[in-house]
């Protein structure tokens, strides 16, 4: 199986960002999962290699054998999702079992020599993108906010639309994972991820300003303590219904519409993937999204600049 550069250099350059001290022992046997099941997997490469790893310094502190094939056995996961997952949300633990189930398939299969059996559910439903309206009014409604609250609207707006982040990384960005270049773009840096995330010009005033602090804070709801704090988002949102009848805010519908958008700039798809953290093939899911080509534009595209 050969995977592509990207994918190959972020598992073999993988290490926990805590590594616990098993790490040198179990890290081979981690990434070596990883590299036979992420070219099947639905599952971005950074989210096989937290929950792989999780599970096999679960098994080694159980005192189970340092033995693959006996991490990924049901019974095994299943135990694991039970007693090693207490710290995460329950959605969360749930989507480890998932991903750890089919990696277990795709392996299985594999080593029989056949392909991978076609999934038993319907594709994934992604959430529907904003409207360029509605995203300017959310923006405008933002920057009226009072005091914190408009800081971490402006903020969540521009991790999520602005970079595309997804919710775990939003929830962990602080605002030393943000850089500044001489030419003004921001760049973020965010936890566990190893891929080119670089901030819409848009939305570069934001994550500036806060990079500008001088402290390190979460970027967004500064005052917490805790990464994986409780109800992050939806107890937020709560809090802060848009008026004029605006739809809530919500990250994952956010970095939907950073992906339309630039699908819709006509940008290189492995660029987008890339910078997404998915395959070129899951970005088909948003195509539906994406406005059609006015004749004159097509036409533009395909003749090419004379000369």
């Amino acid at each position: 199986m050969t995977l592509d550069a990207m994918t190959s250099a972020t598992i073999t350059g993988y290490r926990p960002q805590k590594a616990p001290p098993e790490w040198d022992h179990i890290c081979g046997h981690v990434r070596m999962l990883v590299a036979a099941s992420a070219e099947r997997s639905p599952y971005r490469v950074e989210r096989l290699l937290t929950a792989t790893t999780r599970l096999a310094v679960w098994c080694h502190r159980s005192g189970l054998p340092d033995d693959p094939e006996v991490w990924l056995r049901h019974e095994t996961i299943d135990a694991y999702v039970l007693t090693g997952c207490t710290d995460l949300a329950p959605n969360s633990a749930q989507t480890y079992r998932s991903c750890l189930r089919h990696m277990r398939a795709t392996l299985a299969w594999l080593e029989r020599g056949e392909q991978v059996p076609p999934p038993m559910k319907a594709p994934k439903k992604v959430s529907p993108p904003y409207s360029p309206t509605q995203l300017g009014r959310l923006r405008g409604w933002a920057e009226r906010l009072p005091g914190q609250a408009r800081g971490d609207a402006l903020a969540l707006m521009a991790l999520a639309f602005g970079c595309g982040l997804t919710s775990g990384e939003v929830a962990a960005v602080r605002t030393g994972h943000l850089r500044r270049l001489d030419s003004g773009a921001v760049v973020v840096n965010a936890p566990g991820t190893e891929r080119l995330i670089v901030c819409r010009a848009a939305w570069e005033d934001v994550l500036a300003g806060a990079a500008d602090t001088g402290s390190d804070t979460f970027v967004f709801r500064s005052r917490r303590a805790a990464r994986h704090a409780k109800n992050l988002f939806s107890s937020w949102t709560a809090r802060h219904p848009p008026t004029g009848g605006l739809p809530a805010l919500s990250v994952r519908r956010l970095r939907s519409s950073w992906i339309v958008e630039l699908l819709a700039a006509r940008i290189d798809l492995r660029v987008v993937a890339a910078a997404a953290g998915m395959s070129a093939t899951a970005l088909a899911r948003y195509h539906h999204f994406v406005p059609t080509l006015d004749e004159q534009t097509a036409v533009a595209l395909l003749r090419g600049r004379n000369g």
